[in-house]
C-alpha cells in the first residue's frame, strides 16, 4: 500500500476511494496479512473513510439546498394563482 496524501484521495474521487477501501479490507481479511503493514493499512483506511464522509456530507448539503430552492419555486408558483384568483373574483 502506498502512502497517499489527502490531495491524491481528493483527485481520485469518491468511487475510487471506496474501491481502494474495499481492497484494504480484502487485504486485512487474508489469513497471511502482513503485520508490518497493518498500521499503514488502518491509517490509509481511516484517511479514506474521512474523505468519503466529507464527500457524502457535501453531497447531502448540496441536495438539501437544491430541494429547498425547488420548494421555494414551487411555493411561489402555488401562491401566485391563489392571489390572482382572489383578485379576479371579487364576489
Amino acid at each position: 500500500m502506498t502512502d497517499s496524501g489527502p490531495s491524491e484521495v481528493a483527485a481520485d474521487g469518491y468511487a475510487e476511494a471506496l474501491a481502494e477501501l474495499q481492497k484494504i479490507l480484502d487485504a486485512l481479511e487474508e489469513p497471511d496479512v502482513n503485520v508490518d503493514a497493518l498500521a499503514g493499512y488502518v491509517d490509509r483506511a481511516a484517511e479514506l473513510l474521512r474523505f468519503c464522509r466529507e464527500r457524502l456530507l457535501s453531497a447531502e448539503t448540496q441536495v438539501t439546498e437544491i430541494v429547498a430552492g425547488l420548494e421555494q419555486i414551487t411555493g411561489d408558483d402555488e401562491a401566485a394563482p391563489a392571489a390572482d384568483g382572489a383578485a379576479a373574483d371579487p364576489d
